[in-house]
């Protein structure tokens, strides 16, 4: 049941105070501005209703943080890095930090104490806030950390109490200028790198502003709930909730996501937006009928989705269940917003991740540097979304340049009408005998078989061919992983694939390395790659030259 605090403010918001009141959020308005003028508005609650706060709270906690950080003797261009579990500590940080200039690196939580002091010493971070069961773990391991340090929610020795960053002078700091999230990719091919974006000078206001403009289309229209579902130390929710704000919304912040926990925050907030991944939709479409039947989610006017590729069936059926107000967008944290589509231009080309986002430019370029004509596959660039460089990585850097061009490393062509269709990753390709697989082109097939929960595709050595496929398969509950199944699988794959793109060994697994934002880590499975399942292609050389012979003519046939 909603708490009565929770309960009080909607009953006001039907009076004209809350999240109803005033055109504030028809007209995109920073949240700064919001909070001056409508402070007794709801910004933050916990799902659980146990913590709750005002834009005015949130505000004067805002500027409390600005002032005592430049007070410690930060100034504009400096870090504070992040490390803490979902809570309004992370908005009360970036908001605080972006009125100043500062950049903010929000640190995943599930690295091991190494992995986070490899941030903090990269990215040169100066100040370092963290919960305190996060920061006792590393102080008892004796990782380098910054000199100044702060601790959410209990004392940690070494460490000084959060809220002596929140008590002090609440007036608006002077000389504002807007502080950037210096992100880190997610180091699903090798180190995380930051990602510094060239932002100085522009006013707090403006960027918010952009902002919203940015993704309306996500935040679901004026008066909106906004509820937080995944992690926030990952860029899209991070950068979602921050713009609810700046629209005037309010935010339900969850630590975690359960499927059935979700559908009753939906109900009993009103939710009218979030932000997931398709794991999230895969999850609320396994729940029993009678449990999804016992929730309304009718409030929702936008679900919006990206961070992996959602297979097109669980696309369609999270449509049919919620109707048309699932976006889905194409973007990254070295690449920022690029692509948008709507429900009913994806059920027209399913698949697509969209046309690019306004001000964005998109194009298909070989690796000579030529542009390639519609449908055909290759690494794909993009222009004008806005500036930024690896930190301290200038090889990387010139290494994802093309003159005005930048590329995150993913492969995809446009088609005649200029939507955008992702293949895979560059990294990801797998070459067999000269002919370009697509590993998740694979894996969408796989997923459609009902015993498949989840499938990772991966080329490892072949001395012949250069490499073979190898598919590892999570089995639906109480399905075994076996050669029956293995046999089952291949069948499945001969019915919707070409011959070369068979996989040659299954291996079973009871889960399989993905990131909260559903993104594959596909380099933890290649170091296990040996072959657990030998399907009858793999014993029929013959069949497999015979195939990959066939691939290439038709690959040739194509290109010409």
């Amino acid at each position: 049941m909603v708490n009565d605090v929770v309960s009080a403010y909607f009953t006001r918001a039907e009076s004209g105070m809350g999240r109803k009141e005033g055109a504030m959020s028809t007209t995109p308005k920073s949240f700064y501005e919001i909070a001056q003028r409508y402070p007794d508005r709801l910004a933050v609650v916990d799902a659980d209703g146990t913590d709750h706060g005002t834009y005015g709270d949130l505000l004067a906690r805002v500027n409390a943080i600005s002032n005592a950080l430049r007070r410690d003797g930060l100034d504009a261009g400096d870090v504070v890095a992040l490390l803490t579990h979902n809570a309004p500590a992370f908005w009360e940080m970036e908001l605080a930090t972006g009125q100043v200039g500062m950049y903010i690196v929000p640190i995943n939580t599930h690295l091991t104490p190494d992995e986070i002091a490899y941030i903090l010493r990269d990215s040169g971070s100066s100040t370092l806030v963290a919960h305190s069961d996060l920061a006792e773990h590393l102080t008892s391991i004796q990782v380098d950390l910054p000199e100044n340090r702060y601790a959410i929610g209990g004392p940690v020795e070494g460490w000084r109490p959060y809220e002596d960053l929140c008590a002090g002078e609440t007036d608006i700091p002077t000389d504002r200028r807007y502080g950037p999230v210096m992100g880190y990719t997610s180091g699903t091919t090798g180190r995380p790198r930051g990602v510094r974006r060239h932002v100085a000078g522009i006013d707090p206001e403006r960027h918010a502003q952009g902002l919203v403009r940015s993704i309306r289309w996500g935040l679901g229209g004026p008066g909106g709930v906004h509820l937080v579902c995944s992690p926030l130390y990952h860029s899209a929710p991070g950068i979602f909730s921050t713009a609810a704000l700046h629209d005037g919304q309010t935010i339900v912040c969850r630590r975690r996501f359960d499927p059935e926990v979700t559908l009753r925050d939906i109900e009993h907030f009103q939710v009218t937006n979030s932000h997931m991944v398709p794991t999230h939709f895969r999850r609320l479409l396994q729940l029993p009928t009678e449990i999804r039947r016992t929730f309304d989610p009718t409030s929702l006017r936008a679900l919006v989705h990206a961070g992996a590729p959602c297979p097109a069936e669980t696309k369609r059926d999270i449509l049919a269940w919620v109707g048309p107000i699932v976006w889905e967008y194409y973007g990254a944290t070295d690449g920022g917003l690029v692509s948008i589509v709507g429900p009913e231009e994806w059920l027209a080309r399913p698949g697509t991740v969209g046309r690019p986002a306004p001000g964005v430019s998109v194009a298909v370029i070989d690796e000579v540097g030529a542009a390639q004509p519609p449908n055909t596959p290759g690494p794909v660039y993009l222009r004008g979304s806005f500036e930024f460089e690896y930190h301290r990585d200038p090889d990387k850097t010139a290494a994802s340049r093309r003159g005005p061009w930048t590329t995150a490393g993913d492969i995809g062509y446009l088609d005649d009408d200029g939507y955008l269709f992702l293949l895979d990753r560059r990294d990801d390709l797998i070459i067999s005998g000269g002919v370009n697989i697509y590993p998740r082109e694979i894996e969408e097939r796989l997923l459609t078989h009902p015993d498949v929960t989840d499938v990772a595709v991966i080329g490892v050595p072949d001395p012949e061919w250069g490499q073979s496929i190898v598919a590892f398969v999570q089995p639906s509950a109480d399905i075994m992983g076996d050669d029956k199944l293995a046999a089952e699988l291949l069948a499945h794959c001969r019915q919707g694939l070409a011959a070369y793109k068979l996989p040659r060994h299954f291996k079973f697994r009871t889960s399989l390395p993905r990131t909260e934002t559903g993104k594959l880590q596909r380099r933890l499975l290649r170091s296990d790659d040996a072959p657990q399942s030998d399907p009858a292609l793999a014993h029929n050389p013959k069949a497999r030259s015979t195939a990959i012979s066939s691939a290439t003519t038709c690959f040739k046939q194509r290109s010409t």
